[in-house]
């Protein structure tokens, strides 16, 4: 079975929605490094379509998580993990990976946003989500269920 990574922020949870409900004098604090914003990242309402995608996928690929938490952000590790738990229950137990090297993990094809922390060196297909050719999940989705053929 082939290999899917997804990548959390921006991909499967939407950073942008979360910190945009954070109180304006938290985010004045952590101006440039919104991303060390404490117990942020449990938080996060996911993507519309991320859900779905993740348990669609996971019927014909061997999917995981593998994403970067913050090195100065101690709550984020147990964050993601929370968010998992919370989004993702059962199916994606123990599938969570959080590495600032993203490319050392082997697979077949990397969903992320950016190509940071290593993801513009996958050594799989990078599924550059967000972009003219992978705008949303359902052009995410469509094209790995017909390389599944």
């Amino acid at each position: 079975m082939k290999i899917v990574y997804f990548d959390m922020d921006g991909v499967l949870a939407d950073f942008a929605a979360g910190l945009a409900a954070v109180r304006p004098e938290v985010r004045e604090r952590y101006a440039g490094e919104e991303d060390n914003i404490p117990h942020l990242f449990s938080d996060l309402p996911p993507i519309d379509g991320g859900i779905e995608a993740f348990h669609k996928l996971s019927e014909v690929y061997d999917v995981y998580i593998l994403s970067t938490a913050p090195w100065g952000n101690v709550s984020a590790w147990s964050d993601k993990a929370a968010w998992v738990r919370r989004h993702l229950g059962e199916a994606a137990k123990k599938r969570l990976i959080l590495s600032h090297n993203k490319h050392l993990n082997i697979g077949d094809y990397l969903i992320d946003d950016r190509t940071a922390n290593g993801a513009g060196k996958f050594t799989g297909m990078h599924i550059h989500f967000g972009t003219e050719r992978f705008p949303d999940w359902d052009s995410v989705v469509s094209y790995l269920l017909g390389e599944a053929k």
